[in-house]
């Protein structure tokens, strides 16, 4: 003996009729936490961010005065 039943229902409905809990919220808040890490994260890479983390804070205008020195210093080597 076979018996088959077709329901159309939503999805919404189909949870509700099965006694399934909405975890919608939660989802949400999940959501709304991993977009956060993610542009933290994409901040962090930013390259004046970079600079200022490899340089102990003194950024882009440290960098290249090391780059000056290091340039100068190679001239003297050429005298």
């Amino acid at each position: 003996m076979k018996i088959k039943v077709d329901i159309d229902c939503t999805p919404e409905e189909a949870r509700v009729f099965m006694g399934l809990p909405d975890v919608k919220p939660m989802q949400d808040a999940l959501m709304g936490q991993m977009t956060d890490r993610l542009e933290n994260a994409m901040k962090a890479m930013d390259p004046e961010t970079m600079l200022r983390q490899w340089f102990g804070g003194t950024g882009w205008d440290q960098m290249q005065k090391f780059w000056s020195l290091a340039q100068g210093a190679d001239k003297d080597k050429a005298k």
